[in-house]
C-alpha cells in the first residue's frame, strides 16, 4: 500500500514528536532529581520540582513534541502515529549515556537498529486515514458499544490502580505507576484524534466547535493528561528512566493501538498480508524496546528480574538512577 500525503504529513510530526519527546525524558528527569535534593520528592508526593528550571524546560520540551504528535493525530490513523513513539527512546538511550550516565552497551545499538526497522515496517504498510466530515462521526464511533466497553473496563482498572494499590505497593512495583499512565494514555489518544479533527475541519472552513461534542472532548483530553503528568513524575522520580521509557512505551502503545482497532476500525480496509507486516513491525519494535532496556541496565540488576524493580536511590555523591 502506497503512502498517502495524509500520512507523510503524520510521519513528520510523529518523528519530530519523538525528538523533543526523547529529549524532555532526560531533561525532565535532571530537574527532578535536583527537587529531590532541595524538598520531598515528586515519588513521595512532593511538588519541589515546580521550582527547578530543568524540570520546565524539560515540561516545554515536552508539550512541544506533544503538539507535534496532536497534530499528526490529525493526518494519520494511530496505528501509524503511535508505535513511532519508540523512535523517543532512542533520542532518550541515547541522552541519558551522555547527561545521566546511564550507560549504553552495544547490545542497546541492536536494540534501537531493531526499533527503527520495525518502524519502517509499519509506516510502509500502515493503512490510510480514515475520511470524517464532522466531529459527530468520532462521537458517533466513540459511543459504540464496543469503545464504551473498552473505556468502562479502563476507569475501573485505573481506579483499582489508584485507590487500591498505589499507596501499597506504588513505590516497589513500576507497572502500577506505568499501567494509570498506559490506560489513561489510550483514551486520551483517542481524544487527542477526534480533537484534531475537529480543528483540522474547522480550520478548513467547517467550523466543529458548534457541537458540544467537541467541547467534551477537549474536557477529556484535559483531564487525563493531567493525571497522566502527575503519574509520569511519581514513575520518572521513583524509577531509572532506563526502565520508565521501554516499558511505558510498549504498554502505552499496545493499548492505544486495541482502543483504535475497536473505535476507529483501522484494519477493515486491510488485507491480512498487511495486518500481518504491521503486528510483525510492531513486535520488531518491541523486541528492541526491551533488548535495550536490558542491555542498558546489565550492570545494575540481573538479567532475570522481572518488572517488579525496586526503587533506586542514590546517594548524595551518585550522578546514576
Amino acid at each position: 500500500m502506497g503512502i498517502s500525503a495524509d500520512n507523510v504529513h503524520g510521519l513528520v510530526l510523529a518523528v519530530s514528536s519523538s525528538i523533543f519527546i526523547g529529549s524532555s525524558f532526560i531533561v525532565k528527569k535532571k530537574g527532578l532529581t535536583n527537587a529531590r535534593g532541595t524538598g520531598t520528592g515528586a515519588g513521595a508526593g512532593g511538588h519541589a520540582y515546580l521550582y527547578e528550571p530543568w524540570w520546565w524546560v524539560g515540561m516545554i520540551t515536552m508539550i512541544v513534541g506533544e503538539v507535534a504528535n496532536f497534530a499528526a493525530y490529525a493526518f494519520a490513523p494511530a496505528i501509524l502515529v503511535t508505535p513511532l513513539g519508540a523512535l523517543s527512546i532512542i533520542f532518550s538511550a541515547v541522552l541519558a549515556h551522555f547527561i545521566l550516565k546511564e550507560k549504553l552497551h552495544i547490545l542497546g545499538v541492536v536494540g534501537c537498529v531493531l526499533c527503527v526497522v520495525g518502524s519502517v515496517s509499519i509506516v510502509l504498510h500502515a493503512p490510510h486515514e480514515r475520511n470524517i466530515e464532522s466531529v459527530k462521526e468520532v462521537w458517533h464511533l466513540a459511543t459504540q458499544p464496543g469503545f464504551l466497553v473498552y473505556g468502562g473496563i479502563v476507569l475501573i482498572v485505573v481506579c483499582i490502580l489508584m485507590f487500591r494499590f498505589e499507596a501499597s505497593h506504588g513505590h516497589t512495583h513500576m507497572i502500577v505507576y506505568v499501567g494509570i499512565c498506559s490506560l489513561m494514555g489510550s483514551l486520551t489518544v483517542m481524544s487527542v484524534k477526534a480533537l484534531g479533527i475537529a480543528l483540522k475541519l474547522t480550520f478548513s472552513g467547517m467550523n466543529q466547535f458548534i457541537y458540544f461534542q467537541t467541547w467534551l472532548f477537549t474536557v477529556i483530553v484535559v483531564v487525563c493528561c493531567i493525571t497522566q503528568i502527575n503519574y509520569l513524575n511519581k514513575a520518572l522520580d521513583t524509577f531509572k528512566t532506563s526502565v520508565i521509557s521501554p516499558v511505558y512505551y510498549v504498554t502505552f502503545t499496545t493499548l492505544t493501538i486495541l482502543a483504535s482497532m475497536i473505535m476507529f476500525k483501522d484494519w477493515d480496509s486491510q488485507n491480512a498480508s498487511q495486518i500481518v507486516t504491521q503486528l510483525c513491525g510492531f513486535v520488531t519494535i518491541v523486541a528492541g524496546t526491551f533488548l535495550l532496556h536490558r542491555t542498558r541496565d546489565l550492570e545494575s540488576k540481573p538479567a532475570d528480574e522481572s518488572l517488579v524493580v525496586e526503587p533506586h536511590h542514590p546517594t548524595p555523591n551518585s550522578t546514576t538512577r
